[in-house]
């Protein structure tokens, strides 16, 4: 896709990790960026860094689990710049007490409204607007959870992001004809802020071999960037060195 024409991205989750990765490609690429996210401060910052280096950047915050505000959030997207060409949804969290034996309801609740809920809000405030423009890219990210079941990651977010994958696959099957396309990227650990959640933290070791936040960013610039007749549906992504094998 050529350069010369506008293209504009909202990423959710922008203010750190993947999600502020995925921006600061795109931004690279020549993508004006709307970085969403719960803190006013964090996603000013990472806007601030993407100007500085030459990008288009503006930040809005949002609550994704708020259906209200989502849909706020992409109105006033279009108001401004009356389009919207790619959504990437990288809210998302999980919890230190993630476990059968120490989940609680209220701690359920808290994944499922961000990780699955969340991502669904705003991949519906974006699909209107997406199909009357005949294109645009929904990027979600998963996880390595999605497919493979471990204690490590704990039921609720094994079961979002299951659900995130097949909602992605979905929407591919209903909408294929309205040229608007879904991907999935399912990455195993990525070296973002979420693993300090963690009940045993990573090691700096560790940390330094798993994917890092860079990689994921490079990832979501390839599939925003493919040419509208390209679907990627999915992306499964590991370090090497993979922890999961042990």
């Amino acid at each position: 896709m050529s350069n010369n024409k506008k293209r504009v991205a909202w990423v959710t989750g922008g203010g750190s990790g993947i999600g502020l990765a995925g921006a600061q490609s795109l931004a690279k690429e020549g993508w004006t960026v709307v970085i969403s996210g719960r803190r006013q401060d964090v996603i000013d910052d990472a806007v601030a860094g993407i100007v500085k280096a030459g990008g288009k950047a503006e930040a809005i915050a949002l609550d994704v689990s708020s259906a209200a505000d989502a849909d706020t959030v992409a109105k006033a997207i279009l108001a401004k710049h009356g389009q919207i060409d790619c959504l990437v949804n990288s809210a998302g969290l999980n919890i230190p007490k993630r476990n059968w034996e120490n989940v609680s309801l209220e701690g359920w609740d808290q994944v499922i409204d961000i990780n699955l809920n969340g991502l669904m809000y705003c991949m519906y405030a974006v699909q209107p607007t997406m199909v009357a423009q005949k294109g645009g890219t929904i990027i979600n990210v998963a996880s390595w959870a999605g497919h493979y079941i471990s204690r490590l990651t704990g039921p609720a977010y094994v079961a979002t992001k299951h659900a995130v994958v097949a909602l992605t696959h979905s929407f591919n099957v209903e909408q294929f004809q309205t040229g608007v396309r879904a991907c999935c990227i399912s990455p195993a650990e990525v070296a973002t802020p979420i693993m300090k959640k963690r009940p045993v933290p990573p090691s700096a070791e560790d940390m330094a071999r798993m994917l890092q936040p860079e990689d994921l960013g490079r990832t979501i610039s390839f599939i925003a960037n493919m040419p509208p007749h390209v679907c990627v549906n999915e992306i499964i992504i590991s370090p090497t060195y993979n922890r999961a094998f042990h």
